[in-house]
């Protein structure tokens, strides 16, 4: 990847690609692979944005399936039972970049949202429209309003 298209094309919108990576990531590491990997499939999918959408809704959708198919791989991989003081310990991990103490929270309890539920509340957060919502989600934008007020209710009960 060239620094002139990073520069260009990644940086502007590297807000959108860090709130992204950290709901997906556990740890600092996680997060800078994510990260790096994002990147990498925008530009290595660069040649296939025909301008159907704004830049932004492209680097969201690939965003948020890179993170997706890298979370269910690694699933599969580690599949094996674990405790409930495991999964506490893994959510209370917070490294010195997440330190906010509210946002902090926000996001362990994003984190415990299934992968559907994660991607409406970033994009909600971030202020997009359903209908944005819904075009990068793939999915019907009459569905997305009803499905927010589902995942604030989940939210509120988790961050108690």
């Amino acid at each position: 990847m060239s620094s002139d298209f990073y520069i260009a094309f990644i940086r502007p919108h590297a807000g959108i690609i860090i709130k992204i990576c950290r709901a997906y990531s556990h740890s600092q590491e996680d997060f800078e692979d994510l990260y790096q990997e994002v990147c990498l499939q925008i530009w290595r999918t660069r040649d296939n944005f025909h301008e159907k959408s704004k830049w932004s809704t492209w680097i969201y959708r690939i965003s948020l399936n890179v993170c997706m198919t890298i979370q269910k791989k690694e699933a599969k991989r580690k599949f094996q039972p674990i405790s409930l003081d495991s999964v506490s310990e893994v959510l209370s991990n917070d490294t010195p970049s997440f330190e906010e103490e509210s946002l902090s929270q926000l996001y362990k309890a994003i984190k415990q949202l299934s992968d559907v539920d994660k991607a409406i509340i970033l994009l909600y957060l971030e202020e997009k429209t359903y209908k944005e919502i819904a075009e990068i989600i793939g999915t019907n934008f009459s569905h997305i309003g009803v499905k927010i007020q589902r995942i604030k209710n989940k939210l509120k009960m988790l961050i108690k």
